[in-house]
């Protein structure tokens, strides 16, 4: 036996006869043996998720370029007994790998999310005897009963009751409860708020619209731009690394046999371990450690905003973000069903209309739209001089309630209805001009997107109607709606609505808020078309829409991957389970205040406060972030060509200097390492560092950064290949006091780069010239401060135990003064490439 199950998008077409056949079952339930068979077919009625075991997810952090490098670093200190190193280096190695594992650890979540929204328990009909059973264990063509509170525990095709009114906004984003009758559809996952009807299950676990959300879910996923961007500078930085260290090795070695004319082991592992140190050096051992913790940092000042970071990334990716498809119920919209300006008729007031509609509702019942007609009367003690008596509810078939009240003071009895127009309009025999105006009210209103109700009354006893009048009911935007979407739009945010309302009230809304009008049916542009196969045309339309109506989680998701396929980086807000596999796809899912658990642990973004204004703050933060971010970057590329470059050039170019055996190195293997941590320590409070905010998104420009970091690296090494120059031309001669020779010239250039490399950081840290505003923060002033003054102590004082020589106070007030000279000479080389790469840009784009 093999059957097959009808898919849910197109379950509504398929009659109940011909579902029965499909699916080889009856009104009168399955046998316990159908039941094993089918559950051998099909599976429990459970989300699958594909495990992976925790020590693969870990090991994949330790298998890339930068980590390779880092591993070989851990392996030539250990062969050449520097323990210290290897420790070191080791920490960072592991440092960096668990902050990765970590993230997606998190990000997991999501399927165990929406496992959570499951039913439990279901009724259903087996062996012609109802009973209760959990819901993991139902099969396509079990027959179930739905009631009042039941999670629907799986897609079923409603067979015979009354009605049924589901909610279903957290799967579809619907704003009110949806009326079911006969031959109606129910999904896996929602919720029964009124009535009993006994259905037909069509699908179960994966092959529902709840499963399809979750293999959405589980496939989705943005790779994120900034680990493109380290994986390409560190690429860049290990590949240069690479050809100079094998360069310098060759150099070493062929000058250590001429010296020699033999190889020692000794010889030859002091030369590893120089060129080890110096690789250690240049590559970026900590750059993803310094980027993790700069965004680590920025994430607990968003926190302070009401947006909690679940995902680091997510901040490098927010400053880029030119997109922003939001969804519309609880969003942009309160989720609160209210009352427009009521359209009398005859002699009725507006007070009339909504007393009558209130007394044609019982708070008991709990419905959406009972409670919104009783909490739109402004007097509500005028309720309590009424004693209620027979109430009908709304149901599918008369769509309408009706209420039996008798005024206390009086005892006149009195008959209240409200309902569909259409019918109250017949109910009370509307004819002529009334007649026309009533339909015209209801068109207008539907135009616009309301849906809306007729009141009636009747004084003898449902003999005679008397038509009051029309309530139109919304779900309002949110107060800062408008005003966050204009002020996304001055950020060079396009904001797109998605949901899955219709089309009429989605053009509405996003007239209201400024978003424009060109809303698109998402089943009209993906008929017959993969989510993740667009094709260009589908695409174009997709970008150039306002916003999407009647929309699917797969379209949802579509809609995203369609955009980034376009070339845009996409944030994605939303609150309900229907969201979930796009707030994952999207480069920045954002749940807002209120959100499901499913779309919480989906996001990259939780709100905790309502409404989006928060995410404009959120922008703001993430560029500030970002611009952080390329400060250190572009400084760490420079640095790392200053010091490779000098050193392979100064060894080269000196190949013999009086009283040094073999070949003179600038630098010794502990200042080296010393540089190194000198330099990337105090770097790290450049998260708390004072930044512009580009009033346009922000991306990782790779050609750019390569380009002004280059020139900048270049010109350092200019720089400080011009004082080893100077101090090697006066070796042996009386300089500031001293006797100059070979130790204390190295002592100079590990200076020189100290000081070089702090203020080229305030050249990098913004385009502008490096004194205009905003000035640094005075945490990464005081960081920097504090260890040139490490520095210089060190340099002056000096240390036997670091091989490192005193300098006289004059020559390192000296390097300082050659220092802020090249610094203005830097940012006056960076201004000009700066204004030649936009060139070169607009000239590009003409």
């Amino acid at each position: 036996m093999s059957i097959k199950i009808p898919d849910s998008e197109h379950l509504e077409k398929v009659s109940i006869p011909d579902l029965f056949t499909a699916l080889e079952c009856s009104d009168k339930g399955l046998t316990s043996e159908q039941v094993k068979e089918r559950l051998s077919q099909f599976g429990p009625n459970v989300l699958e998720e594909k495990k992976e075991s925790t020590w693969k997810k870990l090991a994949k952090f330790f298998w890339s370029p930068i980590p390779w490098m880092i591993e070989i670093a851990i392996f030539l200190s250990i062969l050449a007994s520097d323990w210290n190193d290897a420790v070191i280096i080791t920490f960072l190695l592991f440092f960096n790998a668990l902050i990765g594992f970590w993230e997606e650890h998190k990000a997991s979540n999501a399927l165990d999310a929406l496992k959570a929204g499951l039913a439990l328990q279901a009724r259903v009909l087996r062996d012609g005897k109802w009973s209760e059973i959990p819901a993991a264990d139902l099969v396509p063509g079990d027959i179930i009963r739905i009631r009042l509170g039941d999670v629907v525990p799986a897609d079923c095709k409603l067979l015979e009751g009354e009605y049924l009114s589901i909610d279903q906004a957290a799967l579809t984003g619907e704003s009110l409860p949806v009326n079911k009758k006969v031959g109606d559809v129910v999904y896996s996952g929602s919720i029964a708020k009124q009535g009993e009807m006994v259905a037909v299950a069509s699908a179960t676990a994966g092959n529902t619209f709840f499963g399809r959300t979750a293999k959405l879910v589980a496939s989705a996923g943005a790779t994120s731009h900034f680990q493109q961007a380290v994986m390409r500078i560190g690429d860049f930085l290990i590949i240069l690394a690479l050809v100079l260290c094998i360069l310098l090795s060759f150099v070493l070695v062929h000058r250590n046999y001429l010296a020699t004319h033999t190889f020692t082991t000794s010889s030859l592992l002091s030369m590893a371990k120089f060129v080890l140190i110096l690789a250690i050096a240049s590559i970026p051992v900590a750059m993803p450690a310094v980027l993790s913790v700069t965004m680590a940092l920025g994430a607990l000042v968003l926190s302070k905003h009401k947006a909690i970071v679940s995902r680091l990334q997510a901040i490098e990716e927010m400053a880029g973000v030119d997109i922003l498809c939001s969804d519309k119920t609880g969003t942009l919209t309160k989720n609160q069903l209210t009352i427009a300006e009521p359209v009398v008729f005859g002699d009725a007031t507006v007070d009339d209309i909504e007393l009558v509609g209130a007394l044609a509702s019982r708070a008991e019942n709990n419905d959406v739209i009972d409670n919104t007609v009783i909490a739109s009367v402004k007097n509500k003690d005028l309720l309590k001089e009424y004693k209620y008596g027979k109430f009908t509810p709304f149901d599918p078939i008369s769509k309408r309630t009706q209420s039996v009240v008798t005024e206390i003071k009086t005892g006149a009895e009195i008959w209240a209805s409200k309902g569909a127009p259409q019918v109250i309009i017949d109910l009370a025999k509307l004819a002529g001009d009334e007649l026309q105006k009533a339909q015209d009210t209801v068109d207008g209103f539907a135009k616009k997107g309301y849906r809306t109700l007729g009141v009636a009354k009747s004084l003898d006893k449902g003999q005679s109607w008397i038509f009051l009048g029309i309530i139109p009911l919304y779900d309002p935007p949110r107060d800062d709606s408008a005003a966050t979407i204009a002020a996304a739009q001055d950020y060079g945010l396009s904001v797109k609505m998605v949901t899955g309302d219709d089309t009429a009230i989605a053009a509405q809304i996003s007239s209201q808020l400024g978003m424009g009008t060109n809303i698109r049916p998402a089943n009209a542009i993906f008929e017959n078309v993969n989510a993740d196969y667009i094709p260009d045309n589908v695409a174009a339309e997709i970008e150039h829409a306002d916003g999407f109506a009647r929309v699917f989680p797969e379209h949802k998701y579509g809609i995203v991957k369609a955009l980034q396929n376009r070339g845009h980086l996409v944030a994605m807000t939303g609150d309900g389970v229907n969201d979930a596999p796009a707030l994952k796809q999207a480069d920045v899912g954002i749940a807002v205040s209120g959100a499901t658990a499913a779309a919480r642990a989906a996001a990259a973004l939780v709100l905790t406060a309502p409404g989006l204004s928060v995410i404009i703050k959120a922008i703001d933060a993430a560029r500030q972030i970002f611009e952080r971010m390329m400060s250190y970057t572009i400084y760490r590329i420079a640095m790392t060509i200053d010091v490779m470059f000098f050193v392979v050039a100064a060894i080269i170019f000196y190949p013999h200097v009086p009283g040094v055996v073999g070949s003179f190195v600038p630098l010794t293997p502990v200042m080296i390492i010393l540089l190194a941590l000198l330099d990337d320590i105090p770097i790290m409070t450049i998260a708390y560092d004072n930044t512009r905010v580009s009033p346009k998104p922000v991306r990782w420009q790779m050609h750019r950064i390569l380009t002004i970091s280059t020139v900048l690296g270049i010109i350092s090494v200019l720089q400080t290949l011009a004082l080893y120059v100077y101090s090697m031309d006066n070796l042996g001669h009386t300089l500031w006091g001293i006797m100059l020779d070979p130790p204390h010239v190295q002592t100079m250039m590990f200076l020189q780069l100290v000081v070089g490399g702090h203020l080229l950081l305030f050249v990098t840290r913004q385009q502008k010239a490096f004194f205009s505003k905003p000035a640094p923060a005075l945490s990464l002033f005081s960081a920097l401060m504090l260890t040139q003054i490490f520095a210089a102590l060190l340099c002056g004082i000096g240390s036997s135990w670091l091989s490192v020589p005193s300098l006289p106070w004059a020559l390192i007030g000296f390097v300082w003064l050659y220092n802020l000279i090249w610094m203005v000479i830097l940012d006056v080389v960076k201004l000009i490439t700066y204004k030649v790469i936009d060139h070169m840009g607009h000239r590009a784009h003409k």
